[in-house]
C-alpha cells in the first residue's frame, strides 16, 4: 500500500493554534464565521491535535502575502510561543507563498483548512477505492502549491541541462505529481465504469436504491445500522464514515431496496476532495430517493442545508425525490426546536434509536417509492405473469375472475418501466 501524501501519524501530539480571517467578501462566501472556526476545532481534535487558543483578524481584505497582516503574524508568534504551540492551522485556503512566508516567520507547522480535512480523510481511508480518491485529492492540492511555483518553474521549460539527470527536485517532485495524478485518474476511470455497470445490472433487475447525504455528523450510519442492522463505524466525531457503504433495507410490504450511506458534507468542502469523490458521490444521482439528514440538535442546522443542497447541486443531484429527516430530536433540549418543522409527507423529525420513528421511516420510503395503482388480468394459467406481479410491485388485492387473475399492484415507475410492459397488455380497462 502506497503511504500517504501527508504522514498522518506523528510520534508527537501536534499542539495548534488555530486562525481565522474575517472579511466581507469570506463571510459572505461561507456564512458564520465564528460558527466555521468552532468547526475548525472540532476538526482539529478529529484530526488527534491539541487545540490551545483561537486567534481571528478581521479585515477588509486578504493579505496576499502574510494572509492575516503582518501586525497579526508577530500576535500569533507570541500566543504560539508562549503556550508551546507548534502548528498554526488557519480555517481558511492558503497559498504556497502565503505557507512559505507563515512557516519562515513563525517556525510553525503551517495547516490550512483544506489539508486538515484531507489529512483526516487519510486517516479514514480504508478501502482500496478510498484510498486512491484521497491521494488523488491530497496531490492535486499540494501540486500548486510546490516551493519554487509560478516564474522559478518558467525558467526550467526547456533547453541544456533542464531535462532528463540535470533536472531540479522541484521539476523531479512535479513531473512525479503529475503522473501519479494521471495513474490514480485512469484508476478512478475504471471505478466509474464498474459502478456505472452495477447500476445498469440493478436497474435492469428493478433494483431500487435509497441514498443517504447529509452534514458530516447528523447521524446517517446511525440510521443505516438502525435500519438495516449493518455493522458498520458509528462514533460522535466529524467524518466518522467515509467509504460508502450499501445495505439491504426492508421495507413494510417485504420488498427490500439499497440503502447506501454516503461521506457527509461540510461547509468549504475542498473541490479536489469533491472531484475525487466524484465516482462515489455520482450513487447519489442514480439514487430513486434521497434521504436528507438533519442534526436537528445543531445550532447552525439551516446553515448546513443549504451547504449540503448546494453541494447536491454541483454534483447535478438537485431536484431528486427527497425525504427531510431530521435526526437527533432527542437532543434537543438546549435547542429552539420550535423551528424544526413537524411532520409532512416529506418531512419526518426522529431519533435513530426510537422504533416506532423508523417503522414510520420506512413506511414513508414504501409510500415514497411505490407509486400508481394498476389492475391486471391475467390468464390463470400464466403463473410466470402472476409470479412477476408479485415481484415487481406490491399485490395489495388478489381476487378470482373465471379464467382470469384480478390483481391489483402497487407500481413505482422505475418497476414499470422494467417490467410493467410484459404486463401492459393484461391492464383491465375501467
Amino acid at each position: 500500500m502506497r503511504q500517504s501524501t501527508y504522514d498522518t501519524e506523528n510520534e508527537l501530539q501536534d499542539r495548534a493554534v488555530l486562525v481565522s480571517l474575517v472579511t466581507p467578501n469570506i463571510k459572505r462566501g461561507t456564512g458564520d464565521p465564528e460558527h466555521s472556526l468552532q468547526e475548525l476545532v472540532s476538526l482539529a481534535e478529529t484530526a488527534g491535535v491539541e487545540v490551545l487558543s483561537t486567534l481571528t483578524q478581521n479585515k477588509e481584505s486578504v493579505d496576499t502575502k502574510w494572509f492575516i497582516g503582518k501586525g497579526k503574524v508577530e500576535e500569533l508568534r507570541a500566543v504560539a510561543e508562549e503556550l508551546g504551540a507548534t502548528t498554526a492551522i488557519f480555517d481558511q485556503e492558503l497559498s504556497g507563498a502565503q505557507v512559505r512566508n507563515l512557516e519562515a516567520t513563525l517556525d510553525l507547522k503551517i495547516i490550512d483548512r483544506t489539508q486538515l480535512i484531507l489529512d483526516i480523510f487519510a486517516q479514514r481511508a480504508k478501502t482500496r477505492e478510498g484510498i486512491i480518491q484521497v491521494e488523488l485529492a491530497q496531490l492535486s492540492y499540494l501540486l500548486p502549491r510546490l516551493s519554487g511555483h509560478g516564474k522559478n518553474l518558467s525558467r526550467l521549460g526547456g533547453g541544456i541541462g533542464t531535462r532528463g539527470p540535470g533536472e531540479t527536485k522541484l521539476e523531479t517532485d512535479r513531473r512525479h505529481i503529475r503522473d501519479r495524478i494521471s495513474d490514480l485518474k485512469h484508476v478512478l476511470d475504471e471505478v466509474v465504469r464498474h459502478r456505472t455497470l452495477h447500476r445498469e445490472r440493478r436497474r435492469k433487475s428493478g433494483v431500487q436504491q435509497v441514498a443517504l447525504v447529509g452534514y458530516t455528523n447528523a447521524g446517517k450510519s446511525t440510521l443505516l445500522r438502525e435500519l438495516t442492522a449493518a455493522d458498520v463505524y458509528v462514533e460522535n466525531q466529524l467524518f466518522a464514515t467515509l467509504d460508502p457503504t450499501s445495505r439491504t433495507l426492508e421495507l413494510p410490504s417485504g420488498k427490500e431496496v439499497i440503502l447506501t450511506d454516503t461521506v457527509g458534507f461540510i461547509q468549504n468542502l475542498p473541490h479536489d476532495l469533491v472531484a475525487a469523490f466524484r465516482a462515489t458521490l455520482e450513487e447519489v444521482n442514480e439514487a430513486d430517493l434521497v434521504l436528507h439528514v438533519i442534526d436537528s440538535s445543531s445550532i447552525m442546522r439551516e446553515e448546513q442545508i443549504r451547504v449540503v443542497e448546494r453541494i447536491l447541486n454541483e454534483l447535478g443531484a438537485a431536484g431528486k425525490p427527497t425525504l427531510m429527516i431530521y435526526n437527533k430530536i432527542d437532543m434537543c433540549e438546549d435547542v429552539d426546536s420550535e423551528l424544526i418543522p413537524a411532520n409532512g409527507q416529506d418531512t419526518l423529525v426522529m431519533s435513530a434509536y426510537n422504533t416506532d420513528d423508523l417503522l414510520r421511516l420506512r413506511q414513508m420510503i414504501q409510500d415514497r417509492m411505490t407509486g400508481d395503482t394498476k389492475t391486471f388480468m391475467l390468464p390463470a394459467e400464466r403463473g410466470d405473469l402472476i409470479a412477476l406481479a408479485y415481484r415487481t410491485g406490491d399485490v395489495i388485492e388478489q381476487t378470482v375472475d373465471g379464467d382470469y387473475m384480478r390483481l391489483t399492484v402497487q407500481l413505482s415507475k422505475q418497476d414499470y418501466e422494467v417490467h410493467g410492459y410484459k404486463l401492459e397488455a393484461f391492464v383491465e380497462l375501467a
